[in-house]
């Protein structure tokens, strides 16, 4: 019989929250994962992104309880990394296509098994990162073949609170979530 762990969200099964228990890095998409996955250009080339304040509270909240946070991007955009500095993101790397060697290489430089990372994605791209880790996660408004590889699968989609739900998640397993304070950013 299959013992059910109720988080704020969702029910896991007790042996995915132990896996969960072990992870020490989460690797996110940017685009699709922490916006909505629009971009908007002006006509002078300016780039704008919106980013969710729920998520960058989640983040600052998992970075505080010692689960580090990574993002691994195709675009370069200096608007990434000035959100992901402003969150404390340690690692943010940009304008890599082959996330999967982006990620294999972080993995390597930090010391973690796959046990120990959960990757979130949204598009075919984030797939090559799924490879690599145990917890395979996809927005709810992922493309369908991200979500067939996924292993958990958001309420929220992304842009929208997706990685604060991640986030809450986590610390909820870790035991974390109600010793949080700090402000929205």
């Amino acid at each position: 019989m299959t013992v059910f762990v109720s988080t704020l969200y969702t029910d896991f099964s007790a042996e995915f929250v132990e896996k969960l228990r072990q992870v020490r890095l989460l690797v996110c998409d940017v685009d699709g994962v922490f916006s909505d996955g629009r971009i908007y250009l002006g006509n002078d080339g300016e780039e704008l992104k919106a980013f969710h304040t729920r998520d960058g509270y989640g983040v600052k909240a998992l970075v505080n309880a010692g689960i580090s946070v990574a993002v691994i991007t195709g675009r370069r955009s200096k608007i990434v990394e000035n959100r992901m500095k402003a969150l404390n993101v340690a690692h943010i790397i940009q304008g890599e296509e082959n996330k999967s060697a982006a990620l294999e290489t972080l993995m390597s430089t930090l010391g973690l098994t796959a046990s120990q990372v959960a990757a979130v994605g949204d598009d075919i791209p984030d797939t090559g990162m799924f490879q690599k880790v145990a917890i395979k996660i996809a927005v709810k408004d992922a493309h369908p073949q991200v979500t067939q590889q996924a292993n958990w699968i958001t309420t929220i989609p992304g842009g929208f609170g997706a990685v604060r739900e991640i986030s809450d998640t986590f610390l909820q397993v870790h035991d974390k979530l109600h010793g949080i304070h700090g402000a929205s950013v």
